[in-house]
């Protein structure tokens, strides 16, 4: 229903390579100006694994597990995939965008309840970045109010949350405004070479704010 065109996407149309073949035809990725982008299903509410509780269920339901556990295995195919291509390039960064807040800031005592699951994503960003290592901007949704920061830097408490003894310095989040604090639209640029940063963000008030 919201990829009606494997490998094409809304909008201005534009080709990128899809994961259609494999059954996620959302995680795509393109090339742009020697950056390399990709857009990956990471959802929220701890990686889908969280209880559907609306329907009456208070344990995740096997089709529920399965479900979490192909498409996480598709999203590090998908990360790896894109990291080798941006190293075999030569490229200046790689953009990785997707739905999940990993690392929400408002959430003081995070719980593996509600963030274990995106511990094998984390580890593949971190060996990722590190293996690139170039620029790597991290834009999520999910907490909807507007943050740029270095979750994995070394420091962080994020790194002893998943279980993680290496850092990724060079990996920069952004997240966008959303939900009823969507006032704004995050502009993305692509800066010249000589530029002192790869990309740089500009949000751009709404002409009439969303009701």
């Amino acid at each position: 229903m919201f990829f009606p065109k494997p490998g094409v996407t809304l909008g201005s149309p534009m080709q990128v390579k899809s994961q259609a073949k494999e059954g996620f035809p959302e995680n795509v990725s393109f090339r742009k100006h020697q950056v390399a982008f990709t857009a990956v299903n990471i959802p929220g509410s701890d990686n889908s694994m969280l209880p559907w509780t609306g329907l009456g269920q208070s344990q995740p339901t096997a089709a529920q597990v399965d479900e979490v556990q192909q498409r996480t295995e598709a999203d590090i195919q998908e990360l790896r995939g894109t990291f080798r291509k941006a190293r075999n390039n030569g490229d200046r960064a790689v953009v990785v965008m997707t739905q999940a807040d990993m690392f929400d800031p408002t959430v003081a005592a995070p719980s593996q309840a509600d963030f274990g699951a995106f511990k094998p994503l984390v580890q593949t960003l971190i060996e990722e970045s590190n293996s690139f290592g170039g620029p790597v901007y991290l834009i999520n949704g999910d907490s909807h109010v507007y943050n740029q920061d270095h979750p994995l830097a070394a420091g962080s408490a994020w790194l002893s949350f998943y279980g993680q003894a290496r850092a990724a310095k060079n990996l920069t989040r952004i997240t966008v405004d959303g939900s009823n604090n969507a006032k704004d639209w995050l502009k993305v640029t692509v800066n010249p070479e000589e530029a002192t940063s790869v990309m740089s963000f500009e949000r751009v008030p709404f002409t009439h704010p969303a009701s």
